[in-house]
């Protein structure tokens, strides 16, 4: 039993394997435990309508517009989202404000025998904590982010409204698997039957895993760029539904490139949902997505921490995800890039070193947890794809360095891993 929110803290990191820390020996491939966790409080998650989103990437930030479009619309929502970049309790919010210390305390003070006995992963055991807030809170919907693959994520004990899926690329081979359509058969596990589910893009490498999956379960499948299109215009986009004009200069909150990926998903989500019976007016829509971060307090994802010089954040860290930031930084001007970069240890890294440019002053470093690669090690790989810098393993050290290397017209990046943006000062 725990007295107080450090307390319980430190009985959840210490107690239970926790994936974010220590990689696959905390991943639990079946769904066993979170049933029997979630049958000990009463099966909350049957209580409250959901959505369900799964994807390689994007399916964070898709997770957070959809919450602050019907946070917009006046749904009391529930989200739940992993990992956390700096508190716990960001991964379980109402409206944008984070779970109570106090509930987690009595959380873990409730289950505590049960915990004991069943033994469950961190993860296992903040879903069934997620799942018993939401319906204690009563919350008119509540936006549920698997966390790892799909099929066997500790999330995919519920029967959502919909399903929806979003990018498929490599990620987590070692769990998920080494080619792209056995990675979107681990997805494609969150499609339930007779559940409609919602491709955010056509990818015809894997769209036929899909539409397979889909019709064994009798699941109404949409891919939603055949519905929903963008054309951007200034610092925004033109939104079409079906070839007609739906809105008009919708400027999102979250930058980045990945945005024009995930948009066409969100918003075909919202027309999907506005059909079963969800009233979200087009004002609502638009407030969601041009305040997202601020509604539900997002962090990392292509967050800008400084002027002079642009310093910029992102927690893009697999192929799919690099390429994308590598674009959008060649997209902004600048004179020199400095490039503060970690990365953890059980991913093949030659397939993220090969995206990066070389004209740039790498500033190799390393985050606090057991699966962060060893800065020197990863310098040594970077050489052999021509990149080349300093060795600074604390982040925030490294980040200080390139700060006064940096003159006012240069860039500033910090990423490769979530968990060496979640180290950064003052983030």
């Amino acid at each position: 039993m725990v007295e107080n929110y450090q307390e319980a803290l430190d009985y959840l990191y210490q107690t239970l394997p926790m994936f974010q820390r220590v990689g696959a020996v905390a991943y639990k491939n079946d769904l066993t435990n979170t049933i029997k966790l979630c049958e000990a409080l009463g099966d909350p998650h049957r209580t409250f309508k959901s959505i369900h989103v799964a994807g390689t990437n994007g399916k964070g930030s898709t997770s957070h517009m959809l919450a602050a479009i019907f946070q917009s619309a006046g749904y009391k929502t529930g989200l739940y989202t992993s990992p956390h970049l700096k508190e716990f309790t960001e991964r379980i919010k109402i409206n944008g404000k984070e779970i109570e210390k106090d509930f987690v305390v009595g959380f873990v003070n409730e289950l505590y025998t049960v915990m004991e006995r069943v033994q469950p992963s961190f993860f296992e055991m903040t879903v069934a904590m997620a799942f018993h807030y939401f319906a204690t809170e009563k919350v008119d919907i509540a936006v549920i982010e698997v966390g790892l693959g799909g099929r066997l994520d500790s999330t995919n004990v519920i029967t959502p409204e919909l399903s929806l899926i979003t990018n498929i690329s490599f990620d987590h081979k070692d769990l998920l698997g080494d080619t792209l359509e056995k990675i979107a058969f681990e997805k494609a596990g969150i499609i339930k039957r007779n559940v409609p589910v919602l491709i955010s893009e056509r990818q015809p490498e894997v769209e036929k895993v899909f539409i397979n999956q889909a019709g064994q379960r009798d699941a109404e499948l949409t891919f939603a760029t055949d519905h929903v299109s963008l054309y951007q215009i200034e610092d925004g986009f033109d939104i079409f539904a079906d070839g007609e004009l739906w809105l008009r200069h919708l400027i999102p909150e979250l930058k980045g490139h990945y945005q024009r990926r995930n948009l066409p998903g969100v918003l075909a989500a919202v027309l999907q949902l506005r059909a079963s019976g969800f009233t979200i007016p087009d004002a609502a829509i638009r407030t969601g997505i041009s305040t997202a971060a601020t509604l539900t307090g997002l962090k990392g994802r292509w967050q800008k921490l400084r002027d002079e010089p642009l310093t910029i954040c992102d927690t893009g860290h697999n192929p799919d995800g690099i390429r994308e930031v590598v674009n959008h930084i060649q997209s902004i001007p600048h004179h020199h890039l400095h490039f503060v970069f970690g990365a953890v240890k059980e991913k093949d890294i030659s397939e993220v070193l090969q995206c990066l440019p070389k004209a740039a002053t790498y500033y190799f470093c390393q985050a606090k947890i057991p699966r962060a690669l060893d800065a020197e090690v990863l310098a040594k790989e970077a050489i052999a794809f021509g990149l080349s810098g300093v060795i600074i393993p604390d982040v925030n050290e490294a980040l200080k360095v390139a700060t006064r290397n940096a003159l006012k017209d240069d860039l500033i990046f910090i990423g490769g891993s979530t968990f060496v943006v979640a180290e950064i000062d003052g983030l």
